[in-house]
């Protein structure tokens, strides 16, 4: 049974400054990652998905999976709006090969239980096998989902789910009542990995880690070791970049300027998001330079 495992960044989706898909830097910088970590979870909230036209994010997912070639798990984020966009993005990825997929829980309207598992059936149905995997994330869905719910998913043939609730309780609710019977638990952050590490979680998706995995896989290596004192030197260490990166107001936008700073591709977010300007870029700068990461 498929698991995801390892440190699998949420990669942001460069753009070049007029706002068209900046093809020759998605490339450079899945090479870059694929070399640096076990997986990449595209198309989702860093990825810039939500901002996306269907045959933009098809031609990501297209772009990831040739660069990246069996090097490292791929897992495309394909909800949206509609039944109908998502189950046509999960065959898609369905037929280039990817390893999950995973949809956030419809947005813009409030829906109740049935409608949202409503939407998930329909992507199973269009991922012909493919594993699927619920992004639970109450902020960017804007609501949460129950645990009844997730169960009520699993049931249906929901393979795991990526927390991004940011709740170490849920966390391990998951672990103590849907672990046991094979559903896969995954965390959606890197700020608090040495705890659901203890509870058990195997893999995360840290934003973070899209301009400085070494130091994300380290983390995961400590964790998955158990050698937890030095986990949790490296957890403080990234919890404070983690802060330095809202200097850029969001932590996606963090990103891009710290692939800059680290000279791996020079990109931007897509718009309506501004990206960083040059002081902001210099303080984030200065601060990574004072942590020694740079």
């Amino acid at each position: 049974m498929y698991k995801m495992k390892g440190c699998i960044p949420p990669m942001v989706t460069p753009f070049k400054e007029n706002g068209d898909l900046d093809k020759e830097s998605l490339e450079k910088l899945v090479s870059f990652l694929s070399d640096n970590v076990q997986g990449l979870f595209i198309n989702g909230s860093y990825g810039a998905g939500a901002l996306m036209t269907l045959e933009e994010r098809k031609e990501v997912a297209e772009i990831t999976k040739k660069t990246a070639g069996n090097k490292v798990q791929v897992v495309v984020q394909v909800g949206t709006t509609s039944n109908r966009s998502s189950a046509e993005l999960a065959s898609h990825a369905n037929s280039i090969g990817v390893d999950a997929v995973a949809a956030v829980g419809p947005y813009y309207y409030k829906y109740n239980d049935d409608s949202i598992l409503y939407f998930f059936d329909d992507i199973i149905k269009a991922s012909k096998g493919t594993p699927v995997y619920v992004y639970n994330n109450p902020q960017f869905q804007g609501y949460p989902m129950s645990l009844n719910l997730i169960k009520r998913l699993r049931d249906i043939g929901v393979h795991g789910i990526k927390d991004a609730t940011f709740d170490i309780m849920t966390h391990a609710q998951y672990h103590r009542i849907l672990g046991p019977d094979g559903f896969d638990i995954v965390l959606g952050t890197e700020a608090m990995w040495l705890s659901a590490c203890a509870l058990g979680t195997k893999a995360f998706i840290p934003g973070l880690a899209n301009a400085f995995p070494e130091i994300n896989v380290q983390m995961y290596q400590e964790g998955i070791n158990g050698e937890f004192d030095k986990c949790r030197n490296t957890q403080f260490k990234i919890n404070k970049m983690r802060d330095i990166m809202y200097l850029a107001g969001s932590t996606q936008l963090a990103i891009y300027a710290m692939l800059e700073i680290r000279g791996i591709i020079k990109a931007y977010p897509r718009a309506p998001f501004i990206p960083a300007g040059e002081k902001e870029k210099e303080a984030i700068k200065k601060e990574l330079i004072k942590l020694n990461v740079l």
